[in-house]
């Protein structure tokens, strides 16, 4: 079967590479936008959607997350881009409501030849003070936690093939 959808779902790779030029406005908009509209808990759109691309905020988001990482190389891969999802703290799907829109992201990016990478840490950066500072900053209520983010750009390289799907993968009970 072809469809431009299943083969966009088959093309996304984790990007870790990019080019330095920020992604057009219209680009990040549509992303932004298909974040939207994925599925929600009750239709209750809980999470908080922030895209980065000051360079200061950019650069202080990547110094927090190498430093609960344990490194100093750069966790967003030099992305000029970074986009973060925040749930509220006391929401009970709040985490797969969350993973919705990165995923619906991701997806409205490849399908724009815009490169991505899921990037973890982002509740521990938000649970800090530090972070806390940083929501504030970003204009955000109080009461929310990080979640996840998207590395975002124009890839540097072509990625790599996908790998062959295992075997039992999917099961089908008739």
């Amino acid at each position: 079967m072809t469809n431009e959808v299943l083969n966009i779902l088959e093309k996304r790779r984790s990007i870790r590479a990019y080019r330095p030029e920020q992604i057009k406005d219209e680009e990040l908009d549509a992303i932004l936008r298909a974040g939207t509209f994925a599925p929600t808990s009750r239709g209750m759109q809980s999470p908080f959607i922030v895209a980065v691309q000051n360079k200061d905020m950019a650069n202080e988001l990547r110094k927090m997350n190498a430093r609960i990482m344990g490194a100093e190389s750069d966790p967003y891969y030099g992305a000029p881009t970074i986009i973060l999802v925040f749930v509220p703290e006391d929401f009970a799907n709040g985490i797969y409501d969350a993973t919705c829109v990165l995923e619906n992201m991701m997806i409205a990016a490849t399908s724009l030849n815009i490169g991505t990478c899921w990037i973890h840490r982002e509740a521990e950066m938000f649970a800090s003070d530090e972070g806390k500072l940083l929501m504030q900053k970003m204009g955000l209520p109080k009461g929310l936690k990080g979640i996840g983010a998207l590395a975002a750009g124009y890839a540097a390289a072509e990625p790599a093939p996908a790998k062959e799907r295992k075997e039992g993968y999917t099961r089908i009970i008739r």
